[in-house]
Formats: structure tokens, sequence, C-alpha cells
């Protein structure tokens, strides 16, 4: 991979609770293909919790988009059919003690920073939760 290149890859996943093991194979595979091996254990944990939110969280498809930026920057996202905002994390403190609930929480203490936009996909509103790492 050449430090100055830009890329980004998107997949499409239906309502299904196997697709968050999908999305965290292929990222793994995109991440190693491109030389961003370093990165493979904090993404796959933070798409998982993404494209899980999603799934669990919405009736429709979701979508899992990854983007590298140069010269460092490692974009997750995941698209769904709710337009709702997610609901904000609590602290992580107290999101460890919990069953349920720990996803963003678990995003906002990994990744360098993270935010959501409503997003129109397809003719449908839903949201993009999307979160960054830097490969410093």
């Amino acid at each position: 991979m050449l430090e100055n290149d830009s890329w980004e890859y998107s997949l499409h996943i239906p309502n299904d609770p196997r697709a968050v093991t999908v999305s965290r194979r292929t990222l793994r595979l995109i991440l190693t293909l491109h030389g961003l091996i370093g990165l493979v254990d904090v993404a796959e944990l933070l798409a998982a919790e993404l494209v899980s939110n999603a799934v669990r969280h919405t009736k429709g498809p979701a979508a899992l988009r990854v983007r590298w930026s140069p010269p460092g920057t490692l974009r997750i996202g995941a698209w769904d059919a709710d337009p709702e905002p997610p609901r904000p994390p609590e602290p992580f403190e107290r999101a460890v003690e919990r069953e349920d609930g720990r996803g963003l929480a678990l995003v906002r203490a990994c990744a360098d920073v993270w935010g959501w936009q409503p997003l129109v996909r397809d003719g449908s509103r839903g949201k993009f939760v999307w979160c960054e790492l830097g490969a410093a």
C-alpha cells in the first residue's frame, strides 16, 4: 500500500446477527491486504460494536463502510435505516458493569473520535455512526 493512496470499501449487510462476524472478518482481510495489520484488533472491535448496534436496534438492512485517508486515518462506520440518533454513551466505568449498552462507550473509549450523522441511502432515511483511528 502506498501511504498516499486513499480507498473505501462498503459492505451491505442484512439484518442478521451473523452480519457482525462477516463484517469483522471482512474488515480484518481488508486491513491485512492494505498493510494495516497494527489496526486490526481495535478496528475489529469498533466495527463489531457499530454493526451490532445497527443490526440489534433496527429492523432493516445496514452497511459497513471503511475508508482510509492519507496521511493515516481509518474511518469505520455503520449505516442503518433508523433515523433516530444513537443514545449518548455512558461513561466507560459505568458501562462496563452492564450486560448491554456498552457499545458506544467502547467506541468512545477506543477511537480517536466518533460521531453520527443523518444519512439518506437508496431513498431510505437513516443514520451513519462512525469512528476514526489514526495509524500512528
